[in-house]
This record gives C-alpha cells, structure tokens and sequence, in this order.
C-alpha cells in the first residue's frame, strides 16, 4: 500500500487524539487484509483505475472499505475538513499531480458491513454529496467449487465461479484460512476469497498482504457529506441513480476525480457498467 503523505499522517493523528473516531464500534478484528482492486474505469478506451480496499474480519461482522476513500472522510471529520481538503486539491492542481491522478480523493465509496444487522449485509454509499444506506442479502452468491487450484501469497486456494447480479465471477479462495468471506459483496466459501475477477477482467480484486491483529475495533463511519446523514434506499434504486449519474460526464467526472462540475453542458455517456447490472 502506498505511504501516506506526512500532511495527512499528522491529520489522521490529530483525528485520532481529538476523539472524532469515536463511532459505534460494531466488533474487534482478529484479521486485516488489503486487496488490490483494479476496474476499467473507461471502457471506451482501456483505461483502469486502482484502489485499495481494506476487509476488517471479526467475530461477529467484517466490514469492507477503500483505504484511500477512508482517508478523504477522516479528514472531512474535522470541524475544518473541506477547507483542508480544498487546499490539498489546490496544491494537487498547482503542482500538476492531480492530472496524473496523484492526490487524495475518493476511489470506492462503499462501506460494506457483513452480518450486521445479523443475517443480513448493510451496505452505505455515496453519490455526488449526498451519501446512502441500505440493506443487502449476504452470501448471495451461489458458487461452483471447481479442482483447479493455484497458489497466492504462498496459500494453495481453489477455484470457483458463479453468476452474481449480471457478472460471471471467478474467484479463489484457500481452505487455510477458514474464513467464509472476501472483498467486496463477496462471501460463502468454505475459506477467504484470496482474488476474484469477472469475465472481461473489468473488475479485479487480488489480495496483496493480510495479517493476524488483536482487538482492532470496527466501526460504523459515519457520513460527513451533504445532509452529515445517510439517506435510506435499496439496493436496485440506487444503481439505478448511480448508472444516470455515469451517463452524465459531469457525473463521472466526479465520481472519478471527487470534483463536481455540475452546471456545464458535457455531453451524456456510459463509460464503463457497474459492478452489478441486475437494476435494470
């Protein structure tokens, strides 16, 4: 995982002595895992984007989320957060890194909390900055374990498929660590989803390291955006809104970059399909 920059490092420091991570804490974590997460972010032309997703792994619930996105709500937690993050935005824009895509901005901006409410999967979400809730089945995927086998970060795992929600999927997993979930939705194998991609590779989920950990809390964040309050919705209405607000460039262009440029007449456009395409 890249390092964090020694700006916000002092942030996340002052977040954390200040007391704002002081969110319901839903368990503790015995497992850390960080996968690499690639998608085709413009089909058009090939063009991928990159995240880091993090899978907290409890007793009870895991939750799942983008370090990178975790990082912008941190700083948004402060009682100054949107001017700090407008100058880091400024000084990206100044310095030319934010044309090659190196500042600090939201990349997934799902949390995915497993069994919580138990028996069930809450998932919150954001649109331009507005952000949401809803609720979502767990282990919805129904798979086909296969013989084929390959290892990862030295685990022999296993091959399975399914058809989850529009998506052919293939994932890995390894019965040595016995941990029925993964990245993601992902989850109800008999050990932890080491990688998954779909047909076409326009997803990819590859774990790239993971560790034992004791008593490291999980919480549920909260929202710092638009009404500071999740709105309630389903699943399938807010894919819904989240495809017409890709098929406005203005749309992507802030789903990609967090900058909203609402008011400008740019043209209407799919660039890449959602991960789940069964809202239709």
């Amino acid at each position: 995982m890249k390092q964090t920059q020694p700006l916000l490092t002092l942030l996340l420091l002052a977040l954390s002595i200040n007391g704002v991570f002081s969110q319901q804490v839903l368990d503790k974590a015995y497992l850390n895992c960080q996968y690499e997460y690639t998608r085709k972010s413009d089909t058009l032309i090939g063009k991928t984007k990159d995240d880091q997703l993090i899978l907290q792994v409890g007793e009870k619930v895991s939750k799942c989320y983008s370090h990178y996105s975790n990082q912008v709500d941190s700083i948004n937690a402060l009682p100054n957060g949107r001017r700090i993050s407008g100058k880091m935005l400024d000084n990206a824009i100044k310095s030319g890194e934010f044309f090659k895509g190196n500042y600090l901005h939201k990349r997934m901006k799902a949390y995915i909390y497993k069994n919580y409410p138990q028996g069930k999967m809450t998932v919150t979400d954001g649109l331009s900055l507005q952000d949401y809730v809803y609720e979502d089945e767990l282990n919805a995927q129904q798979w086909e374990i296969k013989d084929s086998t390959k290892t990862i970060l030295d685990y022999q795992c296993q091959m399975a498929t399914c058809d989850f929600r529009g998506r052919e999927w293939t994932a890995w997993f390894t019965t040595d660590i016995p941990v029925s979930d993964g990245p993601w939705k992902f989850g109800g194998l008999p050990g932890l989803i080491m990688e998954a991609y779909d047909k076409g590779n326009q997803y990819v989920f590859t774990i790239v390291g993971l560790q034992r950990v004791e008593d490291e809390p999980i919480f549920f964040s909260e929202t710092y955006v638009g009404s500071k309050r999740f709105e309630k919705t389903n699943r399938k209405e807010f894919l819904k809104a989240k495809k017409a607000a890709l098929m406005d460039l203005n749309g992507y262009i802030e789903m990609e970059t967090g900058i909203d440029l609402s008011g400008g007449n740019l043209p209407k456009i799919m660039r890449y399909d959602l991960l789940e395409l069964d809202y239709k």
